[in-house]
Order: C-alpha cells, then structure tokens, then sequence
C-alpha cells in the first residue's frame, strides 16, 4: 500500500469526505430551482433556507476537501479516488432511501452531516487547512 500512497490514513479520511461531498451534491442538486418541489407545488421560506445553506456547506467542505487531498495525497491518487467517488456515488445516492419525515427534517440531517463533515475536517487537516480554524 505505501507503494501506491505513502500517507494512506490521509486517503481514507479524503475517501470518506470525498464520498460525503458526492452525495451531497446529488442531494442539492435534485432541489432545485428553489422555487419549486419535484411534484409542482410551492416550497416554504424555510426549506429554501435550508437548501442554500446546504449548498453554502456543500462549497466549503468541496473547497476544504479539495485542499486536503491536493496537499496531503499524490495527485495520480487523488486523481484515481476521485474519479472513483465521481462514478459510484450515485449508487450511494439511489440506496440513500429516506424513511424519516419530510423534506425540511432530510435537509436538517444533511446540515447536521455536513457540519460535522466539517468539523472533523478541521481536526484533521488542521495543520494543512489554516483558513479553516
């Protein structure tokens, strides 16, 4: 393994903030426009707040991550683990099945993932990530 890259433990924390941002862009992504649901009818004030702060999230931990992987991985992995994210994410998105509440609680849940997606980040790549702490 330290062959294909030396610092393998900063691999499986891109991995995991990696596949976080995939999904999470999938899930973004399918509320808008913000105006509208799927089904046609009105969104309330409250879940388009929560959609653009999702997508505030979403930039930041994309941004961050980013910056972790460039400075912590060789870039043919970052480029490899990457691609693969890219491709089974959408997978992960279709077996991502919400039985829990409706729309406003699924996008609570997100913030809450990212966030702590976040915080974890700045844990972790403290030391390569200064504009983060």
């Amino acid at each position: 393994m330290s062959t294909i890259e030396p610092n393998w433990l900063s691999l499986l924390w891109f991995i995991l903030f990696a596949t976080i941002c995939g999904v999470s862009l999938l899930i973004v992504s399918g509320m808008f426009p913000l105006g509208h649901d799927p089904e046609g009818r009105r969104r309330s004030g409250l879940t388009m707040l929560l959609v653009l702060g999702n997508a505030a999230l979403l930039a930041a931990l994309v941004i961050g991550t980013g910056f972790y992987g460039y400075s912590e991985l060789r870039w043919s992995t970052l480029v490899v683990v990457t691609g693969l994210i890219v491709l089974f994410a959408p997978g992960l998105f279709e077996e991502w099945r919400w039985s829990i509440g409706g729309i406003k609680t699924q996008l609570l849940i997100l913030v809450g993932v990212q966030v702590v997606a976040l915080l974890v980040l700045n844990r972790v790549g403290g030391a390569v990530l200064p504009f983060v702490s």
